[in-house]
């Protein structure tokens, strides 16, 4: 009866979705403030997959309506927590004794998300732990939800992106939420790049307690932090470097390793007391391949030449494009758009006419959807960048990427090696 009860909410919340996105395409306007604000009263209630797609929606900073990106946006830091009755049953189904493993949990969680939240702890010895607790019934649901979230995507039909790449884009999708469910990935992976990033000074990730990890709970040595939403009106310099150290280790992942953490909300990050950048959540990393890298770097060399053909050429090799008439003209708009954050010197991201000029692009591209057509395993990929560069500009980035880009346009080209690349403290660069 639960179950039933979800699906009515979630159709409900679709459908309503999809009646303002029809009134934009029949010309007519949207109460997007409204809408926001009824996904987030519905989708923070039931928690889970449809609740992560809305937090990923709302990194789209540049693409959807801003008061319903606002609306969407209170997911990530205002979802209701579940009752700790609930949270506390999933403890005791996962631990045979709870009350020897932990003196204290405090009932109160300080952090909701999507799949689970985020409880303080205490052991015995008097360590403070975090433990992240995924909700009760997530895995029982899940496919439910998947297959509402499936429907709810075939309004990408009336933005003219074909079936079958809606079909992919839901099966990379639901291949990443599957993978959050298992806490216990999400343990190695903290351990991965703890390991991996251990000479890198000014990066943090929390510690896992092996001994206190199941598949439905992840504990954590206790690692505090501030999160970068809110150091909008904090110490520049402090801003700066960890704009800088953001910047250097997407790097490092994205070309060294061939990884990128996958859910760059703002949440997920924070500074703590010794300026370094803490990065919490590695439940979704993707694995990006090195030919698709390449591929990426030859499109932005023709962008940055203004080169119109040369895009076309490059999208078309990433296996996007389809139907006759190459949208030379919007390519030369959106080559003008973005080389802005690529000319020589220092760039501020937080610049707003960049910002304008993206945003007013952004229906033109959607109109050209049927003929563009971004192949769909680059949309996550492309989702997750935006996501972070957002976060470069929450910071107020002040970048040199003209001078960043230079080695990775010639790694593109096979001018250097992935040495090159690398922005490792003991690294040259």
């Amino acid at each position: 009866m639960r179950e039933r009860g979800r699906t009515r909410r979630l159709l409900g919340l679709g459908a309503r979705a999809g009646g303002a996105v029809l009134r934009t395409r029949l010309g007519g306007e949207a109460d997007w403030q409204a809408l926001g604000e009824a996904l987030f009263e519905g989708l923070s209630e039931l928690k889970g997959p449809a609740m992560k797609l809305a937090q990923i929606m709302s990194q789209w900073d540049d693409l959807l309506p801003p008061a319903l990106a606002e609306e969407l946006a209170r997911l990530q830091r205002q979802a209701e927590p579940m009752p700790w009755e609930r949270i506390r049953a999933t403890l005791a189904a996962e631990y045979d004794d709870l009350e020897a493993r932990f003196t204290e949990i405090e009932p109160r969680p300080f952090a909701s998300a999507s799949m689970g939240q985020v409880h303080r702890a205490w052991t015995p010895a008097g360590e403070a732990l975090v433990l992240k607790v995924q909700y009760p019934g997530l895995a029982e649901v899940l496919e439910g939800d998947l297959s509402q979230v499936k429907r709810l995507m075939r309004l990408g039909r009336w933005l003219k992106v074909p079936q079958a790449r809606l079909d992919a884009l839901f099966e990379e999708l639901a291949e990443s939420l599957r993978g959050e469910l298992d806490y216990r990935a999400e343990a190695a992976a903290l351990a991965r790049y703890r390991t991996r990033y251990a000479g890198w000074p000014g990066l943090a990730f929390p510690e896992p307690v092996e001994a206190h990890c199941t598949s439905r709970v992840l504990a954590m040595r206790y690692l505090p932090g501030t999160p970068l939403r809110e150091l909008e009106g904090d110490d520049g310099a402090r801003r700066q470097a960890l704009a800088t150290q953001l910047a250097d280790w997407l790097t490092e992942e994205l070309f060294v390793h061939g990884e990128l953490h996958a859910d760059p909300h703002a949440g997920n990050f924070a500074v703590d007391d010794a300026g370094r950048l803490v990065i919490y959540d590695l439940g979704a990393v993707i694995r990006v391949a090195e030919a698709r890298l390449r591929q990426l770097l030859a499109l932005l060399e023709a962008t940055l030449a203004g080169d119109a053909l040369g895009m076309e050429t490059a999208v078309l090799a990433m296996g996007g494009r389809q139907g006759q008439g190459a949208p030379l003209a919007l390519y030369r708009e959106s080559a003008e758009a973005v080389a802005p954050l690529f000319a020589p010197g220092e760039q501020d991201f937080g610049d707003v006419r960049v910002h304008r000029r993206l945003r007013a692009l952004s229906p033109k591209v959607w109109a050209a959807m049927d003929r563009l057509q971004p192949p769909a395993d680059t949309l996550l990929l492309a989702r997750t960048l935006n996501g972070h560069y957002w976060n470069l500009v929450r910071l107020g980035a002040r970048l040199n990427m003209h001078e960043r880009s230079r080695p990775l346009l010639a790694w593109g080209r096979g001018e250097v090696g992935v040495a090159a690349l690398s922005r490792a403290p003991t690294a040259p660069v």
